[in-house]
């Protein structure tokens, strides 16, 4: 294994180089699993754990290491294993709230160069979902490009593609069919050499046929259709960085069930610049675009030249957002205060003595 072939720039080398004199070298993440990380390093690919200073200054899931990462750690060559004593700093991350109603970030993928997001047309094309996964990618600082896949299954592709294009505002978007090899070739020019391609999309939609595909085996087992509801089978239960056999690195990754938007703020202005645009010809800066008088943006729906389905989804991705950045204020409120009572804590036992 060779740093090099996996991603490793400049960018990564300047950050290392506070760490040299300490013998440790650098390693990227290629899976993790219950607090445990295969690290792919110049000396082989290590089995890894974080240490315990690392346990202790860690204030988030944010801070632990993920796929992608780019790590500092200790080896022990003799037993294939070694300690993680830092995570360099990510040039992109993927990331979405935890499922359920805890305010937490949970990181998907970290240092990609290109999402691809991977929609099924056998029945599953799904704009608003669509839209939901551009805002996210726009924010991880990664280049989006959304595949259509299973092509094959799809009597009316180029009407699909059309409605897709209309969502995605100058994004790539390539429909696909591992079957018959439709599309497969436009897929080349993402896959450079070093570059870092994440795979994301919902359970089933071909992620693990494609990734197949790309590596040339059966390394991600797939299953077939299910005829009671036209979708694949659900088949990748962990995130894993594969290296392609010309340089390139995939990461595929379980389906999402839940979407929840984590940061937003760029992600929907490039989302929806079409809305936004727009909306500079509203009468009022702070226009809602309901009933307020001179709205531009409630004339272009009834001109027909903007859909009122994708008003809607832009004014529930805004409430979203703005319920979040309440939730993570109050979040940062309590942390606060707990922090001074600890320290008051404290200040009150050394007087005490």
């Amino acid at each position: 294994m060779n740093s090099i072939t996996f991603g490793l720039d400049e960018q990564f080398k300047r950050e290392f180089k506070s760490f040299e004199h300490k013998e440790y070298i650098i390693g990227r993440v290629a899976l993790e699993y219950k607090g445990l990380y295969r690290v792919w390093t110049d000396i082989g690919e290590l089995l890894c754990e974080v240490t315990g200073k690392f346990l202790y200054e860690a204030k988030s899931k944010e801070d632990f290491p993920t796929v992608g990462d780019w790590v500092v750690l200790d080896p022990r060559k003799d037993e294939q294993k070694g300690t993680i004593h830092a995570v360099l700093s990510r040039k992109s991350k993927f990331s979405r709230k935890i499922a359920g109603s805890t305010t937490e970030e949970q990181l998907i993928a970290a240092n990609i160069d290109t999402i691809f997001i991977v929609n099924s047309l056998n029945d599953d094309l799904n704009l608003r979902r669509i839209e939901r996964y551009l805002l996210l990618a726009w924010e991880s600082g990664a280049n989006p490009v959304i595949i259509l896949s299973k092509a094959d299954l799809c009597e009316e592709v180029e009407q699909s593609l059309q409605e897709v294009e209309g969502v995605a505002l100058g994004v790539p978007v390539i429909p696909i069919s591992v079957v018959t090899k439709q599309g497969l070739e436009q897929l080349q020019a993402y896959l450079e050499p070093g570059k870092t391609i994440a795979l994301l999309g919902s359970s089933g939609v071909g992620k693990s046929s494609l990734t197949n595909f790309l590596l040339g085996d059966e390394k991600q087992k797939v299953q077939g259709i299910r005829e009671s509801d036209d979708k694949g089978r659900h088949t990748t239960t962990h995130r894993e960085l594969c290296l392609l056999p010309n340089g390139a690195m995939v990461i595929d990754t379980p389906g999402l069930r839940e979407l929840q938007l984590w940061e937003g703020d760029t992600g929907l202005s490039e989302s929806f610049s079409d809305i936004e645009a727009i909306a500079e010809k509203c009468k009022f800066r702070d226009c809602s675009h309901d009933e307020e008088p001179g709205c531009a943006v409630r004339a272009a729906v009834e001109e027909g030249t903007l859909s009122n389905r994708r008003l809607d989804s832009y004014k529930k991705l805004q409430r979203e957002l703005a319920y979040l950045d309440r939730k993570l204020d109050k979040r940062a409120q309590a942390e606060e205060k707990r922090k001074w009572k600890n320290i008051h804590k404290q200040i009150k036992q050394r007087n005490n003595r």
